[in-house]
């Protein structure tokens, strides 16, 4: 079983069980120091809680560190070269999908759209001449007024001029697409990253055309990493991608993310060098409060172990030989009981083995017991009553 993170609490935990040790060692030192001390003087009770004890399911869930990365960062580039005229946005900011970003010159483009428009009219001119020149020579060759030869080459000018008008036709959608690209739109939603050209730069395409970068923020992801070690105490020894898995993230100011996230993919290999599985989770982020680069701490809920205790963590102490708590036994005195433990359930650590049902666990005033000392359990704590409303004076 792999340590548990030695935390505040956990120092505390630690400090308290070296104190019940040292308690215990002092006090039968004492007694075997003193000869005068009466043979037959049983030790005073000590009152204490008890928690009466039940086999349970208790969830699996794992910890990592994780980063917070955008589900999508596309580069924004412009797709006509030009000079950039305007920036139309605040960097950093959220921006929807087809929101105006920069405004590259259109002028030329404008031009070029005019001459495509008008060579298309000029074409469509030509080819309803050789449309009605053809129909013309159709009855004339019908009526061997004319050679076959004549009309062939009439229908073969119509099908040039054809061939002409659709690209013709051609060039005015491309004009027309050129023109459009000249106002530079955000490709998806998401966060805007720093302009990578400044107002009055002139544009190429290619290997300069980039302009800035979004990252989609909703949904968003959170990249991190699971030991081997985490994936054996699993039921199955891994986690799947398609695993209905329950993810959760504590951010870094200690607060819950309110949302659920989802496993989106699993490394299918362990990395060789790091020992670890690479695991990808994705969360909703409609608020924004997840930002690409952050920090925070990944639970993911693995599973359930049947058939384990849940006891407090201030009753479970330790010593160099292990775990172990306090228990009453059928003489109503303290006896230890070595456990072994398991992982941190909340509040409480889940003992995998050294209880059974029904045991009776002391919880509290540990540092008053040693083995044999008989135990009082303490009354419960009852909530005062509330006193009826008095009734109105009439």
């Amino acid at each position: 079983m792999k340590d548990q993170p030695l935390n505040f609490s956990r120092r505390a935990h630690v400090a308290a069980s070296l104190a019940v040790a040292v308690a215990a060692a002092t006090l039968a030192a004492c007694e075997k120091g003193n000869p005068a001390a009466a043979p037959n003087a049983a030790p005073a009770p000590v009152t204490a809680k008890l928690l009466p004890v039940a086999p349970k399911r208790a969830a699996i869930e794992l910890e990592a560190v994780g980063q917070v990365e955008g589900s999508k960062e596309i580069e924004v580039r412009a797709r006509v070269g030009g000079i950039l005229l305007k920036r139309m946005y605040n960097e950093g900011e959220m921006v929807k999908a087809g929101a105006p970003l920069f405004q590259i010159d259109p002028e030329p483009y404008q031009i070029a759209l005019s001459q495509a428009r008008a060579q298309l009219a000029q074409e469509k001119a030509r080819n309803e001449q050789a449309r009605r020149e053809a129909e013309r020579l159709r009855g004339l060759v019908e009526q061997k007024a004319i050679s076959r030869k004549e009309f062939d080459d009439a229908v073969s000018t119509r099908q040039l001029s054809d061939a002409s008008l659709q690209l013709a036709e051609a060039g005015v959608r491309q004009a027309e697409l050129n023109l459009s690209y000249t106002l530079v739109t955000a490709p998806i939603a998401g966060v805007t990253g720093r302009v990578a050209r400044s107002e009055g730069s002139l544009i190429t395409t290619g290997a300069d055309s980039l302009l800035t970068t979004i990252n989609q923020v909703n949904p968003i992801w959170v990249s991190f990493s699971l030991s081997d070690s985490d994936l054996a105490r699993l039921p199955e020894g891994k986690l799947a991608r398609n695993a209905a898995t329950e993810v959760r993230l504590t951010l870094a100011d200690g607060r819950a993310y309110p949302g659920k996230g989802r496993i989106n993919f699993a490394a299918t290999q362990i990395d060789p060098k790091l020992a670890t599985q690479q695991m990808r989770a994705e969360f909703d982020n409609p608020d924004t409060a997840l930002l690409p680069g952050q920090f925070a701490r990944v639970r993911v809920a693995g599973g359930t172990r049947d058939n384990v205790f849940l006891v407090p963590q201030t009753a479970v102490l330790q010593t160099e030989k292990g775990y172990f708590v306090f228990v009453v036994d059928q003489e109503e005195k303290a006896a230890i009981r070595p456990v072994k433990t398991g992982d941190w359930a909340g509040a409480n650590w889940v003992i995998l083995s050294g209880l059974a049902n029904g045991d009776r666990v002391i919880v509290d005033n540990l540092l008053k017991l040693r083995p044999g000392v008989p135990v009082k359990a303490a009354p419960e704590e009852t909530k005062p009553a509330v006193p009826p409303a008095a009734a109105p004076a009439k």
